[in-house]
């Protein structure tokens, strides 16, 4: 389909709100939603069917369709894979199927982060965070592929508030929007991205590849793997330290605006 085809859809759809309209919409842009599953599926346990991710994300197309603006300076297939997304892991969270004893580690691994880097005045290497946890490299290692595997934590999940007030904001959130009338909004979500900016750039270098060949040039896990030349299951291990990483490091940046 062309774009001026796409355009008229949409006009159409703006100008009567009906439901062939946007039945037209849908799949118009389903592949998204194949797309999003297909990313989210790669990490997370064989039990979990790409079937049943398509379906929870096809929700959130269509929550995106009815909402978006045409008339905003963005594009909707930005603002659609941000939905999608987070209706797929909000169907995840509460089917609550991660194991506690991951949620477990996961936090202890992100707090032994946390206090390293506030220690250090760096990224503490993984002999360091298994010195701090008083286990082996090997058993970090082990770890953080089961965490991988049984986690959705994605770049996504990072953006909070920074006044501590626990208001989340999805990525899509933070796009200007030209008609915004909140300024104060607008500030705090700057703040958000320039956190999460300096955040990314104190990360490792591998890890920071990771980070940007995944979330900004859209490449897969494999993909990724062929790049550096390492194992999938290696990507997988560097792209959850990288996010535990980024939360241990949000974390206290939050801490630090809360005391001010």
């Amino acid at each position: 389909m062309s774009v001026e085809d796409v355009g008229d859809l949409w006009r159409a759809y703006k100008a009567n709100r009906d439901k062939p309209g946007r039945d037209r919409l849908i799949l118009t842009y389903a592949p998204l939603v194949k797309y999003v599953a297909g990313r989210l599926g790669a990490g997370l346990p064989a039990h979990v069917d790409e079937s049943d991710l398509v379906s929870y994300g096809l929700l959130g197309l269509i929550d995106a369709i009815e909402r978006y603006d045409p008339d905003r300076d963005v594009k909707f297939e930005t603002y659609a894979i941000q939905r999608i997304r987070g209706a797929i892991i909000d169907e995840l969270r509460s089917m609550d199927w991660v194991p506690r004893s991951v949620r477990s580690r996961a936090r202890d691994i992100e707090r032994a982060i946390g206090q390293l880097e506030a220690q250090l005045l760096r990224p503490p290497t993984d002999e360091e965070i298994a010195k701090k946890l008083g286990v082996s490299t090997d058993d970090l290692d082990d770890s953080l592929l089961e965490i991988s595997r049984s986690s959705i934590a994605a770049l996504d999940e990072l953006w909070a508030s920074p006044t501590g007030s626990g208001d989340a904001m999805a990525l899509v959130d933070t796009i200007e929007d030209p008609h915004s009338v909140e300024p104060g909004g607008e500030i705090e979500k700057t703040e958000v991205k320039e956190l999460i900016g300096e955040a990314i750039a104190s990360l490792p270098e591998r890890e920071k590849l990771v980070i940007t060949l995944y979330y900004y040039e859209e490449l897969t896990l494999r993909e990724i793997g062929e790049v550096l030349g390492v194992t999938e299951s290696r990507v997988s291990q560097l792209h959850t330290k990288a996010i535990l990483r980024l939360k241990a490091r949000l974390a206290t940046a939050q801490s630090r605006t809360v005391l001010d």
